[in-house]
């Protein structure tokens, strides 16, 4: 019976009459990928490192099927981010990763001469020419067969050009490795493997660990030059930080206050500008430096009478590197932390003297409606005798009136007893007036 699993989307189909997640498989081929390939000793390797954005990978696609299509072998699967291939007698295997590719040729067959030949000069000068991205790693690994008895000293000095040489037995004996770090005429770094018991599945395992430290022992360091850019502008932020406090405490008015707070809050601005130009580089570099620890620590080294270790150069070299880098990475926090101290500080002084402008402005306003409110008194008095003085003075001409048509009226009396009259009916009416206008404004 044909297992319902043979199909190519093994989410559409049912396990147990359960939906499977939809990536599970996706998941379980990551899991299971294999990283490395099954090499044969003899044999030599050329490994090189692109740093390149996301965007170039699918140039990268493109790249690696024109070089198929010259050896007619079947080009890579869109959207796979790793693919490997023979292409005659070498094979060649690409990885994407995050911020980098990896290029890397085999060469399988006996050779005298180490590095003489590296496989990558088998490849076509103009494709590797056209490859997108900078190199950050070039290096030509050789692995002996155990047949051939070891090198000595003076050999292993012209294979290194009488660099110091490094070295130690690894994977417990089974194969022993020399290097001196160095970049050659040619461009790469060098380093020699000879077996001395290696099992197949090893042999690929060796060489993926030592390519593995060579690259991101790199990308580790990459935030090295910028850091040190960054001591002398940290330095000078600190000083300036320094001076804005001090001056914080001898302000005597707002306009002072508010200039200062412009002023830490451009330098904040600053500090924040660099945390997050370089946050991202600084833990990439420490998540890169926890790797190459435990891929040296996987490499199980065993001393070689006078010669230092792969762990001790790493570490001893690598770690100065990265103390420096985490001490620039704490500096910066601990700068921000005290910029934003200083700034909520300085902020809540200014809210302080604004609060006081406030009610000082509110205690004038209230004087001057008190003051207002007076006049406003005042004026209704003087209303109050001035509207009387005019409707007594037409209740005058009103009398006249009446007495030139005949009417036997004292002009002068009904005008005197008018008066009080006038006046008590102005009042009560302008003060109706304004308790009327009151509560429509309550």
């Amino acid at each position: 019976m044909q297992s319902p699993f043979n199909t190519q989307n093994i989410s559409d189909v049912k396990l147990l009459g359960i939906t499977q997640y939809q990536l599970r498989q996706e998941l379980h081929s990551e899991l299971n990928a294999i990283a490395h390939e099954l090499l044969v000793i003899p044999t030599q390797i050329s490994h090189i490192v692109l740093l390149s954005d996301r965007q170039w990978v699918d140039q990268e696609r493109k790249l690696i099927s024109e070089l198929c299509d010259q050896y007619n072998v079947p080009p890579p699967k869109n959207h796979n981010n790793e693919f490997s291939v023979s292409l005659g007698d070498l094979l060649f295997r690409w990885e994407r990763h995050t911020e980098y590719s990896t290029y890397a040729v085999y060469l399988s067959g006996p050779f005298e001469a180490p590095f003489e030949h590296p496989p990558v000069r088998y490849l076509p000068h103009k494709w590797l020419t056209s490859l997108p991205g900078e190199i950050l790693v070039a290096t030509h690994v050789a692995l002996d067969d155990r047949m051939r008895s070891k090198r000595s000293l003076s050999e292993l000095a012209q294979l290194f050009s009488s660099n110091t040489v490094i070295g130690s037995k690894v994977a417990g004996g089974s194969a022993t490795v020399w290097s001196d770090n160095q970049i050659h005429d040619d461009g790469f770094g060098r380093i020699l493997i000879h077996d001395e018991n290696l099992r197949s599945r090893q042999v690929g395992r060796l060489v993926q660990r030592l390519l593995e430290i060579e690259t991101y022992r790199m990308l580790a360091m990459l935030p090295l030059p910028m850091t040190r850019q960054m001591i002398p502008q940290l330095a000078r932020a600190d000083q300036h930080l320094a001076q804005i406090i001090t001056r914080n405490t001898e302000l005597t008015s707002i306009e002072d206050e508010q200039q200062l707070l412009d002023e830490l809050t451009r330098l904040a601005a600053e500090i924040e500008g660099l945390s997050a130009k370089t946050s991202h580089r600084f833990n990439a570099s420490r998540a890169y430096y926890d790797i190459v620890k435990l891929r040296i620590t996987e490499l199980r080294e065993e001393r070689i009478e006078g010669l230092q270790m792969l762990q001790e150069f790493m570490i001893q070299r690598l770690s100065s590197a990265m103390g420096t880098c985490e001490l620039v990475h704490s500096k910066l926090e601990n700068l921000s932390l005290h910029v934003a101290r200083a700034s909520e500080l300085l902020r809540t002084r200014v809210d302080i003297s604004m609060e006081a402008q406030i009610r000082d402005l509110l205690k004038s306003m209230d004087n001057r409606a008190r003051v207002q409110l007076r006049l406003q008194e005042t004026v209704e008095g003087l209303s109050v005798v001035v509207l009387s003085y005019y409707l007594v003075g037409l209740i005058s001409y009103g009398l006249k009136a009446f007495k030139a048509v005949g009417q036997d009226i004292n002009v002068e009396l009904m005008t005197g007893i008018a008066i009080p009259i006038v006046v008590v009916v102005v009042f009560f009416a302008v003060r109706g007036i304004r308790s009327m206008v009151n509560r429509l404004h309550k």
